[in-house]
């Protein structure tokens, strides 16, 4: 089968088409025929090397989601999986970028009969990550968010289901007046600059805001939190804050705001699961948009992760392997 393989960490000349034996399901594993996989962030994060000290190094196979079509099962798998198109979570290196896939049984969804692949990966994932995290936020109905970093899958979806679950305002930090009136279409209702100005209507202060970029940046954003205020980090496309950034927080002792950090591996697989069902299922009832950017093919691999750090992407871009 071909693979994309992350041949050193660096630049998105590192990863390479490779040819690898196709796998065999192990124990509560099934083999999915790929139609359709997920580029994310963490995916550029991974091959730069920025999360080496996590374990990920060169030779591994990025990508994280994919949609396609039970192949073939392990021991102690249900045959009724086998043959039925599925969406798929792999783990962060877990072998995406490819043909043919290793998944572990208990992360499998199974697709609307109406829903494609691409539409799949772009909800899948970045839906989970961002449902959650509103959920980490203790989001409530009527209160105001701020998506920092919004262009992105995490945060188009971020900005849906805030709107979705009746936030009073949902603004956003993007870089350009076109990203701005596409996220107004999903439910946005301030733009911001990527400083968090330019919105002479915005709110003065937001009760939760999520955080995709982190990077230098972060801690300036603790002013435009409420008292009570929530900030939940999400992600790191910028880098790591500061090591001193809860200052800015700790110097506003009295508004008792906080921070936390989100993660989709501290939720239970059959939480993840029931989530992915209910993103397809609204989407399906044209309550929610997958915002597909471009579809690339599996080869060109390099130029999706190009596109992704010159920060041309609205959306998700989703690689596909040839003949799909």
């Amino acid at each position: 089968m071909k693979a994309v393989m992350v041949q050193a960490l660096g630049g998105p000349e590192v990863l390479a088409v490779v040819d690898r034996p196709d796998p065999s399901p192990a124990e509560g594993q099934v083999l999915v025929t790929t139609e359709a996989i997920g580029v994310g962030g963490v995916d550029t994060l991974i091959r730069s090397g920025a999360l080496a000290a996590y374990g990920y190094t060169h030779g591994d196979i990025l990508g994280n989601e994919v949609a396609g079509t039970v192949a073939a099962v392990g021991d102690g798998v249900d045959p009724v999986w086998a043959g039925q198109r599925v969406w798929a979570f792999t783990g962060a290196a877990g072998g995406g970028y490819a043909e043919h896939v290793l998944a572990s049984a208990s992360t499998l969804v199974p697709l609307p009969a109406a829903m494609s692949a691409v539409d799949a990966v772009t909800l899948g994932s970045s839906g989970i990550v961002a449902h959650f995290a509103l959920r980490h936020a203790h989001f409530t109905r009527g209160e105001s968010v701020l998506v920092r970093g919004a262009a992105g899958g995490i945060g188009t979806m971020t900005v849906q289901l805030a709107a979705r679950a009746g936030a009073s305002a949902v603004a956003v930090t993007t870089s350009s007046a076109e990203r701005g009136d596409r996220l107004r279409k999903l439910g946005a209702t301030h733009v911001l600059d990527r400083a968090g100005a330019g919105a002479g209507d915005a709110p003065a202060g937001y009760d939760v805001s999520i955080d995709i970029v982190a990077g230098a940046d972060l801690p300036s954003f603790f002013a435009r939190l409420n008292p009570n205020g929530r900030m939940v980090a999400v992600g790191a496309v910028a880098g790591w804050p500061p090591a001193d950034f809860g200052k800015e927080m700790v110097a506003a002792f009295r508004k008792s705001m906080s921070f936390a950090t989100f993660s989709a591996d501290t939720v239970p697989a059959p939480d993840q699961r029931a989530a992915a069902a209910e993103l397809f299922a609204a989407a399906g009832r044209g309550e929610l948009e997958a915002v597909v950017h471009e579809v690339l093919p599996l080869e060109q691999a390099v130029l999706a992760h190009q596109k992704m750090e010159a920060g041309e992407v609205l959306g998700r871009i989703v690689l596909t392997p040839s003949g799909t």
